[in-house]
């Protein structure tokens, strides 16, 4: 059961390909689920999101976020590792969403905390099944803990 408007979940997806970003949000529309997708296309751009900085000052703070690790400027590792080692965000979940299958990659990721690891579908198709599985997983049965801010 997805989550009503009211309670929709507010997303972060930090991807750099406007391609992917695009497969991802309509994925996530095709699967019904409630929220509210924000992008932003660097590492810098997404700390300056989830600090609520800059041009990103009156946006809201993520439930969930999706992140590439493979990102210009701020790596995708570098944006992890501060997001996990600050007290008041590391509760965020992240998920890495890469096309990257190097294990180098994966156990990093798992090393700096990652919620869930996650290769990138190729094909539109395999979008929309990735987005209804994070509705399934990620928006009902995972008990995410309420905004402490």
């Amino acid at each position: 059961m997805s989550p009503s408007i009211e309670n929709a979940v507010t997303i972060l997806l930090v991807e750099p390909n406007p391609g992917d970003a695009r497969l991802f949000a309509e994925s996530f529309k095709d699967a019904n689920i409630a929220s509210d997708m924000y992008t932003v296309t660097d590492g810098e751009s997404a700390l300056d999101f989830v600090y609520q900085r800059g041009d990103h000052a009156d946006s809201p703070r993520p439930d969930m976020i999706l992140l590439d690790f493979q990102l210009p400027g701020v790596s995708g590792a570098d944006v992890l590792s501060e997001l996990k080692s600050e007290p008041a965000l590391r509760s965020i979940p992240v998920i890495v969403m890469t096309s990257s299958s190097s294990e180098e990659d994966i156990a990093r990721s798992y090393d700096l905390y990652a919620n869930a690891y996650v290769q990138k579908p190729v094909e539109a198709d395999e979008f929309i099944q990735l987005g209804r599985s994070f509705e399934d997983f990620w928006l009902t049965f995972v008990r995410l803990p309420n905004d402490q801010s």
